[in-house]
C-alpha cells in the first residue's frame, strides 16, 4: 500500500509566499476606474508568482499533492467585476501547468462553504455554478483537467434532509457535465455523514473524499470499515487513486476545529483500517501548520514497523 501526502495552500517557512492576497469589493469600488483593473492584475500577479514558488518548494521536497488557494484571483466571481483573469496571465498559468505535468503533481481546489447545491434559493445555485466554473477555468488554463479536482460539501439540511437531498440532485443538473466530471464530494462534521454522502456520490457517479476528522465528529450509525471499500470504489472511473482528508481536533471542547498538527494516535485506527484493504490512496493534511504538520506526521507513521519512506512525502506499508 502506497500513501502520498499533501497540504493546503500555504508553504509555511517559505518567506512571503501567500497565494491568497485579496482585494475587497469595497476597496475596489473606492479606486478610480483606471486603477481598478491595475489593482486586480497586481494582486493576481503576486498570487500566481507565490504559487509558482510554492510548487517549486513542493517539487524540491517531492510533494506531489497540493491544494491550490481558491483566492488566487480577487473578485473573480463578483457579479459587478467578473473580469478576464486568463488573457493577461496566459504565460503564468501555462508555467504552473507545465510544472504540474512535468512533475506529475496532483492539484485540487476546495471552494468555500457557500458553494452548494442544496439551497431552495435559485440565486444560490446560480452562484454555486459560477464558482465551480471559476475553479474549472483555473484547472483548464493550467492544463490540469486530467488530474485536477474540485471538492465541495453537500451543504445544509434546511430542516428536511430527504427533500434537500432530492433538491441537491435536481440543482446539480444545472452544473455543466464537464465541470461535474472534476467534482468530488466530502462528508461533513455536522450534517451529512459518511453514509449519506456516499449514497449521494454513488447516485451521481461522483468520487467521494473521506474526511476522517469529520467522520469522528459525525459518525452516523455504522462503523467506517463497513463503508471504506465502497468509498474507495467511487474512484474507479477516475485515473487517480482515492483521496482522504486528515486532521485532528483542537481539543475535546473544540472537537470540530483543526489542531495545529495531526495527532498520530487519533488517525492510527484509520490507517490500520485502510491497511486491511491494501489500496493505494492519497492524504491531504488539513492541520493549521500545513506542510510542517504533514512532515511531522509522515515521520511518525514511518516509525511503524513495516512502513518505509520512499520519497519526501510518500510512504509504503
Amino acid at each position: 500500500m502506497k500513501i502520498r501526502f499533501g497540504y493546503v495552500a500555504n508553504a509555511l517557512g517559505l518567506w512571503d509566499a501567500s497565494p491568497s492576497k485579496t482585494l475587497t469589493f469595497a476597496r475596489y469600488k473606492n479606486l478610480s476606474k483606471d486603477e481598478r483593473l491595475d489593482k486586480l492584475k497586481s494582486v493576481t500577479a503576486q498570487n500566481l508568482q507565490h504559487t509558482k514558488r510554492i510548487l517549486y518548494y513542493n517539487i524540491a521536497h517531492e510533494i506531489e499533492l497540493y491544494r491550490f488557494s481558491s483566492s488566487l484571483v480577487p473578485l473573480a466571481t463578483h457579479p459587478e467585476v467578473m473580469w478576464d483573469f486568463v488573457s493577461p496571465f496566459k504565460r503564468e498559468w501555462e508555467e504552473l501547468g507545465q510544472l504540474i505535468q512535468q512533475f506529475e503533481l496532483r492539484p485540487s481546489f476546495h471552494p468555500n462553504q457557500f458553494t452548494l447545491f442544496t439551497s431552495p434559493r435559485e440565486e444560490v445555485t446560480k452562484n454555486a455554478v459560477v464558482d465551480m466554473e471559476y475553479h474549472f477555468k483555473m484547472l483548464e488554463v493550467m492544463n490540469a483537467l486530467d488530474r485536477g479536482l474540485i471538492n465541495i460539501h453537500i451543504g445544509g439540511a434546511y430542516g428536511d434532509k430527504e427533500s434537500t437531498l432530492e433538491r441537491f440532485h435536481q440543482n446539480l443538473k444545472t452544473l455543466p457535465a464537464n465541470i461535474k466530471n472534476q467534482m468530488t464530494l466530502e462528508n461533513d462534521d455536522k450534517t451529512y455523514d459518511v453514509e449519506e454522502t456516499l449514497n449521494t456520490c454513488e447516485k451521481e457517479g461522483i468520487p467521494m473524499v473521506l474526511d476522517y476528522h469529520h467522520y469522528m465528529a459525525n459518525t452516523g450509525e455504522e462503523d467506517l470499515s463497513n463503508y471504506l471499500p465502497r468509498i474507495f470504489n467511487t474512484w474507479t472511473r477516475f485515473p487517480e487513486v482515492p483521496k482522504v482528508h486528515l486532521s485532528s481536533p483542537k481539543s475535546d471542547q473544540a472537537f470540530r476545529s483543526h489542531a495545529d498538527f495531526v495527532s498520530f494516535d487519533f488517525i492510527l485506527p484509520f490507517l490500520k483500517m485502510a491497511k486491511e484493504l491494501n489500496q493505494d490512496f492519497d492524504i491531504m493534511i488539513e492541520a493549521k501548520q500545513k506542510n510542517l504538520a504533514m512532515f511531522k506526521l509522515i515521520e511518525e507513521i514511518a516509525s511503524i514497523r513495516g512502513v518505509k519512506r520512499i520519497s519526501g512525502s510518500t510512504l509504503e506499508w
